[in-house]
């Protein structure tokens, strides 16, 4: 029998911890950027896919579809209109480059702009992926404090001073200002005039992640960082991940050319999957206004669910805001609660969550901070998850101490 053939030691410095198996997704799940799966428009999809199989099938026989590398030229034209209408910016498609994911937008700047010991500042609760590409990159991250608008420029105004002194300007500044990740911020647009003209004094670009900007119940928002900033020292990500489906791998890269002809020369992937660009394409242009407004009404109500099983089953041991958009609550718990632990063993009764310290810079703030992802369950399971979740935090910690159906007596 022959022996298994060791290759640990061919593993390139710094390779991560082998992948556990899937196993399927728990009971209640919380976690991820998962969305709402009733309303995957999915006889919409179907036949957006038939139609534009059917006229321009043939051009998958070459690679860019016949619009080049920077993507679909249809796609790219629909979203030259939407984010003139949605977030004031004016570019052409030719300013537009369509990504697999906004993942693979966070690479290319990165790959771009940031090397190892590289200073970048960014929002001290954040986008979890953000943070794990910053940190394998080996980049000098250093986190913000956020309030209800955001990022306080006052605290980052003078971190820039601090880092002028030391002769360091940063590569760049990151920051979601339309319905931010974990704690669902608007920025308004008096902050993000006076940031754009802080990092214009300093000489720092903005990276601009915009993927959750559709997701606003009132459908009225402040115009983006792009835009005003005319394109100067700004670049901007979206996806279309949280308006149509998660598991469709398609964002985009917003920047004047000079700046995206440099990320084009990287994205060295024969280009993103082109069916469904073409798909999104043909949907989005007959689809897109009706749909987003659909999805935001049911996200709203699952919030509003949300919240009010927290209440009922936490009481006062559960803070948490009303976001106005997004799929996302960040929730503080009583001190001594280590979400850490709280999610495995969560997890093991079935309930997923993502601990608050995978979103922070600043471990011991987040320690009993937790997000959770209301998109994806159904009203009833998002009831009777946070209830499971009440009866382990409970058991592990002590909180909360009784829940309001005890009280009551039921």
């Amino acid at each position: 029998m022959t022996a298994p053939f060791d290759f640990a030691s061919l593993l390139a410095p710094g390779t991560p911890a082998p992948a556990v198996k899937w196993n399927g997704f728990p009971k209640y799940n919380f976690i991820g950027g998962h969305n709402d799966a009733k309303n995957v428009p999915v006889d919409a999809l179907i036949a957006a896919a038939t139609a534009v199989l059917k006229r321009e099938g043939a051009t998958l026989a070459t690679y860019g579809l016949n619009s080049g590398p920077l993507g679909y030229r249809p796609l790219r034209e629909f979203l030259a209109g939407k984010l003139k209408g949605h977030a004031g910016i004016k570019c052409s498609p030719d300013e537009i480059l369509i990504t697999s994911g906004s993942m693979q937008g966070l690479d290319l700047i990165n790959s771009l702009l940031v090397a190892k010991g590289d200073t970048v500042l960014i929002e001290q609760e954040t986008y979890g992926g953000a943070l794990t590409k910053l940190n394998k990159l080996g980049a000098n991250v250093i986190g913000i404090p956020l309030d209800d608008e955001g990022l306080r420029l006052d605290v980052l105004e003078e971190k820039l001073a601090e880092l002028k002194k030391k002769g360091v300007t940063p590569k760049y500044i990151y920051t979601i200002p339309t319905v931010q990740n974990p704690t669902g911020a608007i920025m308004g647009e008096k902050r993000r005039a006076d940031l754009i003209a802080l990092a214009a004094r300093y000489g720092v670009m903005i990276f601009e992640d915009e993927c959750y900007s559709d997701l606003i119940w009132s459908g009225k928002r402040p115009k983006s960082l792009f835009a005003m900033a005319n394109g100067e020292g700004v670049i901007h990500i979206g996806s279309f991940s949280k308006s149509i489906a998660p598991a469709l791998r398609v964002g985009y890269i917003v920047a004047k050319w000079e700046v995206l002809a440099r990320i084009l020369g990287l994205k060295q992937d024969a280009g993103s999957g082109a069916l469904e660009q073409m798909v999104l394409a043909e949907f989005c242009k007959q689809h897109f206004a009706d749909h987003v407004p659909k999805l935001n009404k049911v996200l709203a109500a699952k919030l509003q669910t949300l919240r009010e099983a927290l209440a009922e089953q936490f009481g006062t041991a559960a803070e948490f805001g009303d976001p106005e958009g997004g799929i996302y609550l960040w929730i503080k718990l009583p001190d001594q609660v280590d979400t850490t632990k709280l999610a495995q063993a969560a997890l093991a009764a079935g309930v997923s969550l993502n601990p608050g310290q995978e979103w922070s810079t600043n471990k011991d703030y987040a320690r009993s901070r937790l997000r959770l992802c209301f998109a994806n369950p159904e009203p009833e399971t998002i009831k009777k998850g946070v209830e499971v979740l009440a009866e382990v935090c409970r058991r592990e910690f002590g909180v909360p101490l009784r829940s309001a159906n005890v009280e009551k007596g039921a």
